[in-house]
Parts: C-alpha cells; structure tokens; sequence
C-alpha cells in the first residue's frame, strides 16, 4: 500500500494544480486511503448499503476536499506515511462520527435478529464508530496516577463496549435528550468506579457516580429511568432540590450538582466550579440521594 501511495503523491506534485490530471490523482490517493479504514467496511463479498454507505460518502467528500492541504503537511512534516494516514482518515470520520451518526449505527444493529450475521456486521460497525468518533468521556482522571489510570480505563472501556454489543436492545433512543454516548459514557463512569473501587486503598473515600441515581430505580431498567430521574430533578415543581443546598452555598444546590452529573461532568470539574472539596460533595450529593429517594422513584 505504501508505495502506490507514494507514487500518487509524487504525481500530485508533478502536476499543476486544479487541472485535470491533478484532481484524477488526488481522488485516487483518497480512494487508495479509504481502502485502509476501519469504518463503514462492507461485509465480503457484498457492496455497502444504508447508513454505512452514507458515512462512507461524507468522509470521501470531506478528504476530496481537504486532501490537497492534507499532503502539503505531509511533505513538510515528514512523519512516516503509514501514520499520516491513520491521522487523516482519524481526523476526517471525527468529523461525520457525531452522536446522530452513532445513534442511527445503534439503531441499526437492533434492526436485526440477535446472533445473525447482520447483527454481529452491525455491532461490530458501531463499536469501531465509537473509538473513531472520540466521543468516549474520560472520567474521573484525577483519581490516581497517569499509568494506573489508562489501565483502569482501557479495561473500563472494553467492558462497556462489550455491555453495549450485549444490551443493545435496551437502548431506547426515544428516552430523555435521546443521545447514544450519553447511554455508552454513563455505563463507562459507572464501570470505571466499579474497577477503580476494587483496586483502591480501604481507607479512600468513595466518590459517588451516577449510579447513586442508578440506585433509585430497578437494575434491570437502566438507563432510561436515570434519565428520567435527571428530568424529575430539572423540573422541580416543588423547588425541593434546588432548595436542598450545602451549607451557606445556595448555588451548591442538589439539582445544580445532580444535572451537572447527569450531564457527564466529574466530579473534579464539579469541584472546581464550586471551589467546594470532593470529599463535602460526596457526603452531600449521597445524603440527597437517600433523603429524597421516595419522590425520585415515583
């Protein structure tokens, strides 16, 4: 592969830019580029269909249209040519890998029987998707050092995309702000702490996680009433969560704390928006949780 890239980028500079022969090789080298990708690739032997080809086109036009820039860079920076276009093709489906696209990939796979081969090709589409798309959070990360955090993570990581392979159909994407990653990154937070929690000191303090929430509802059903925990909590008829505050901290309330976490925030940030410690938050945001389980599970 690398040679007949290299030739197709000797040729773009040889000839004179915008003409014709010019744009030939250049679509060429992004063709060529594309057969590299580890997203929207058709099952053997047949052609690509649906959302698939879909995401395929927008990220072709999106290097026909960036390409030429792309190998200006790749000539003054001289990095090997393997890795530019890992980093090219990276860069471009992070751009068409939002959370619309990763919510249409989902819904796909449900479409199709468990265990058939249509949903093993789907799942395996979407848990590719969702490492391209750099959209996975990164929870938690001044919990311990930069080393122990990356292996806890990586193993977080891929037992929540194995969770999400396995429950997939419990996925609703009609529930809540209807957002897919915000379904994958609240398994991940919770995995993560899960991981962490094992492997920690005794005499550390728990942080508590959106499974605290979680708490409040039956485990088999999820996600889904989370989310609708988080909007009881947004609505607020009665004033009851926002009026429930830390001490001389009206702003510190349990409904600012509870959405900024339901909104994926970590408790480092939460902590440092308020200029509280973890440690205050934490007995709190529990304390609330079991003070006002009875309206939150109605």
């Amino acid at each position: 592969m690398n040679a007949g890239l290299e030739q197709l980028i000797i040729k773009v500079e040889q000839y004179t830019p915008h003409s014709e022969k010019w744009q030939l090789t250049l679509t060429r080298l992004v063709d060529e580029m594309l057969r590299t990708r580890k997203v929207a690739r058709p099952l053997i032997g047949q052609p690509l269909f649906g959302i698939y080809k879909e995401i395929y086109e927008q990220v072709r036009q999106i290097l026909l249209h960036d390409i030429s820039e792309e190998v200006d860079k790749y000539k003054s920076t001289g990095i090997p040519l393997r890795v530019w276009v890992k980093a090219v093709l990276n860069q471009s489906f992070r751009k068409i890998l939002d959370d619309q696209q990763l919510k249409n990939l989902a819904i796909e796979a449900q479409k199709h029987p468990p265990h058939s081969e249509l949903r093993q090709y789907s799942l395996r589409e979407l848990i590719e998707a969702i490492y391209r798309s750099g959209r996975l959070c990164h929870p938690h990360r001044q919990l311990c050092s930069p080393q122990l955090y990356e292996l806890i993570y990586e193993e977080a990581v891929s037992t929540t995309l194995i969770y999400v392979c396995q429950k997939i159909d419990n996925y609703d994407p009609e529930r809540g702000d209807k957002k897919f990653m915000n379904w994958v990154n609240f398994r991940l937070d919770k995995v993560f702490l899960d991981i962490y929690f094992k492997l920690r000191d005794p005499k550390l303090v728990e942080l508590p996680s959106l499974s605290d929430l979680d708490k409040l509802v039956q485990p088999e059903q999820g996600f889904s009433l989370v989310e609708n925990i988080c909007e009881k909590i947004e609505e607020d008829p009665e004033n009851l969560f926002k009026n429930a505050h830390i001490r001389d901290r009206p702003d510190a309330n349990f409904q600012t704390i509870a959405l900024a976490r339901c909104a994926g925030k970590s408790w480092e940030e939460i902590s440092l928006d308020f200029n509280i410690s973890i440690s205050t938050l934490s007995v709190f945001f529990q304390r609330c949780c079991k003070k006002f389980r009875s309206q939150l599970s109605q």
